[in-house]
This record gives structure tokens, C-alpha cells and sequence, in this order.
């Protein structure tokens, strides 16, 4: 295949994680260091960046500022939450994309992101194909919600299950200074699939952890919930609570239902509340002390916490997606391929947008206890690996170093 030449944009989009900036510089440094892609730009707000012209010249950048975007949490390009309609029912922004791919001449479009994210990618990829222009797209995974199809997990979720494990654990000492009882509730992000949640077991195993566990893939039933809760406290004078923030009724309504508020741009619905109204029922129930804590945002970008290998991985994925497109690959996620048995080890592999967009993958109902309050052992030893070893950060005045870009825009530098 001949060899293609032209300039890259990398956009972030969605909700930020720790780890996401990793993966940003994985494509970005890779993308410099390439002779045949001829300019490097990032995105301003993901896809609306694009729309609206508003892209930087990561070239200007200083290099000891792009390396600490491996230390530096949430989107440092700009997110957003951008649904782009069928092309066949409105293409307007599609040729707005082609308009400025033209114009600044990018034959490389790198995307990072999740579900939402891989739809988009996917979208523009096949518009691109079908009106004949030779760009190369490729995905670049990012969840904390860890439920992106095609592979085996995504960058963003081990330091999220980190800084939740750890989180739960701190609590629970907390919780347990006083011998008068106490019930807790936590509640932890996760919409339709409970990876986040049960990563709260990971507190349990170590020995300081909830003693109920629920996630979003089996019905949660608030008479069994409250017997659990009383039975548990009854007996030790004390109950931890983890729950996801989707954990539904059989007919599939949220539990949290008359708390949502609002949707997001794609139309789901933002939860929250949860811990608080769980609690209020306990307390009715058992007449306890009850606290609900809700995690809410800290749990995505808690870099304080987090895995050496997630950030490693992160910035692994965004290096093959840059090398598979030089390759002459396009139309793909980059995904993981791990095997844990005999020592973790993971690999890059390329997955097709089409299985990735839209599809979400969720904990095997085996992984979970048959009562559905708690996760099972082959649950822990997938996520554990996925948490380990402690980033070299820089840190001044014993405070994070975070990257502190120049964000020049190409209007700024071309006229």
C-alpha cells in the first residue's frame, strides 16, 4: 500500500477519565514523531472542535508539557457529548468535516472516547468511504464504565476500580471508630453495566470493604435489599453498601428514577441520588444511623490514585492506532487481548467500529452471587491485574504537576 501523506487530528470525547490524556499522548507523540503525517492537531471539545474550526497545533507544543499529559487526569483537549444524525437523513455536518479535512488536508482522524464515541467514529468513517476521500479513522477506547464491546477492558477503568476500592476501604475504617451502629450506602457510576460497582469488592477481599454489593445486571428488589441490610446489622452492628448508580426494577425503571433530572446529548439519562434515598429507607426500616455518599465525579479522574497499568495501557492503545493507521488500516477500535493465567499480559488488536459502537458489554451474570448482592471471586481476579503498580509522577510542593498546554489554535498560526 502506498504510503498515505497528510496531516491528524485527535479528538477526546465523553466523560474524562484519569488515564484518557495517556492515550492522547500516545497518538500524539507517535503522530510527531511519523514522517508522512505531515501535522499534528488536536480537537477543541472533540467533534465540536472540527464543526467549529477551532483545532491546535500540537506541534508548538512544549515536549516536557506533552509528557505530563501521562499524569494529568480528565480531557486536556476538550470533551463533549456531540451526536452526530444519519448522514442520510442530515449531512450537514459531515461535509463541514470534509470541508475542514480538506482544508487543512488530514488524512489521519483519531477519535478517543466510548460507546457514544465509537459511534461517531464509525459514522464519519463510513461518510468518508462513501463520498470517496482517503482518511484513515481509527478509535482510540476510553471508559471508565468499562463496557466497551470487542474488548477485553478499557483504559480509564483500572484507576477508576482503584480509586474505588481504596475509597471504600478508607470509608469503612471510618466507619467502624465508633461502636455505636451505622449503616453506609456508597453509591457508584455505572448506568447499565456494574464494573465500577463491583470493583468495590475488591475492598471486601482486601478485608475492609462493603458487605453488600449491587449492580445493574440482575433486578434489584428494595423488600430483599432492606431484609439484607437489617439482617446484616442486626447481627454486627454495622452495614456497607455499595450500589450502582443503574441498579433497576424488574420492569427495568431505575431505582433512582424520580431523581434524574436531565439527559446528555445522546438522550441518557444523568442519575444520581441514589445513596441518599436508599439510606432514607433504611432508616425507616431499621431506624439506624445511616450516611449515603455519592462518589459522583471524583471517581473518574482520581489521579492520585492510579494505576500504573492503565496508564501504560492507555498510552499503548493510542501509539497501535497511530502505527495501524500508518499501516494502511482504517475503520477500526484498538482493543485489548489479555490473558491473566501464569502472569498477566496484555497486547493491542483491532476490532471493527461496527461491533464497538453502540453495543455495551456487561459483568457475566456468573460473576455475580446467586442472591445478587455481591460479586464472585473470578470477578476480582479479572479486575485485580487491571489495578496495579504506582505512577511516577511529577509532583511540586507535594502537589500533582499537571500539563499546562499553549492550546495554539491553527486560525492563530495560519491566518
Amino acid at each position: 500500500m502506498s504510503e498515505l501523506r497528510g496531516a491528524c487530528i485527535i479528538g477526546q470525547s465523553g466523560g474524562p477519565t484519569a488515564v484518557i490524556n495517556s492515550s492522547a499522548l500516545g497518538v500524539i507523540r507517535t503522530a510527531l514523531d511519523t514522517d508522512c503525517i505531515t501535522r499534528v492537531l488536536g480537537a477543541a471539545h472533540g467533534i465540536r472542535g472540527v464543526l467549529d474550526e477551532k483545532l491546535y497545533d500540537m506541534g508548538v507544543e512544549d515536549a516536557a508539557e506533552l509528557e505530563l499529559l501521562k499524569y494529568t487526569p480528565s480531557s486536556a483537549l476538550g470533551s463533549c457529548r456531540y451526536k452526530l444524525k444519519d448522514p442520510d437523513e442530515d449531512d450537514s455536518d459531515y461535509k463541514r468535516i470534509l470541508e475542514i479535512f480538506q482544508k487543512y488536508d488530514v488524512r489521519y482522524f483519531f477519535y478517543n472516547g466510548g460507546n457514544d464515541s465509537m459511534d461517531t467514529c464509525n459514522k464519519i468513517s463510513k461518510y468518508m468511504q462513501k463520498v470517496g476521500y482517503e482518511c484513515r479513522i481509527m478509535g482510540v477506547p476510553k471508559t471508565i464504565d468499562n463496557d466497551l464491546n470487542g474488548t477485553d477492558h478499557c483504559p480509564g477503568f483500572g484507576s477508576a476500580a482503584k480509586f474505588i476500592a481504596t475509597t471504600c476501604m478508607e470509608v469503612h475504617r471510618d466507619a467502624h471508630v465508633y461502636d455505636t451502629g451505622m449503616v453506609t450506602v456508597i453509591e457508584i457510576m455505572g448506568r447499565h453495566a456494574g464494573w465500577l460497582a463491583g470493583s468495590a469488592g475488591l475492598a471486601t477481599w482486601a478485608g475492609y470493604g462493603p458487605d453488600l454489593i449491587y449492580l445493574p445486571e440482575t433486578d434489584f428488589d428494595l423488600t430483599d435489599f432492606l431484609d439484607d441490610v437489617a439482617r446484616i446489622y442486626r447481627n454486627t452492628g454495622k452495614c456497607m453498601v455499595a450500589v450502582s448508580e443503574g441498579i433497576h426494577h424488574p420492569d427495568g425503571s431505575f431505582v433512582s428514577e424520580a431523581k434524574i433530572s436531565a439527559t446528555d446529548g445522546f438522550g441518557h439519562a444523568q442519575l444520581g441520588g441514589l445513596a441518599a434515598m436508599l439510606a432514607d429507607a433504611i432508616k425507616m426500616e431499621t431506624g439506624a444511623k445511616v450516611r449515603g455518599i455519592e462518589l459522583s465525579l471524583l471517581q473518574r479522574c482520581g489521579s492520585h490514585t492510579a494505576s500504573k497499568t492503565d496508564i501504560e495501557e492507555a498510552y499503548l492503545a493510542g501509539k497501535a492506532a497511530v502505527e495501524a493507521a500508518v499501516s494502511g488500516v482504517t475503520d477500526k477500535m484498538v482493543a485489548f487481548l489479555c490473558k491473566r493465567e501464569g502472569g498477566y499480559h496484555c497486547e493491542t488488536i483491532l476490532q471493527p467500529l461496527d461491533i464497538v459502537a453502540n453495543f455495551e458489554k456487561k459483568v457475566p451474570r456468573e460473576w455475580i452471587n446467586a442472591a445478587g448482592n455481591g460479586v464472585e471471586q473470578p470477578f476480582i481476579d479479572y479486575v485485580l491485574p487491571l489495578i496495579q503498580g504506582e505512577p511516577d509522577a511529577l509532583r511540586e510542593a507535594s502537589l500533582p504537576r499537571f500539563a499546562k498546554l499553549k492550546k495554539v489554535l491553527t486560525t492563530d498560526i495560519d491566518g
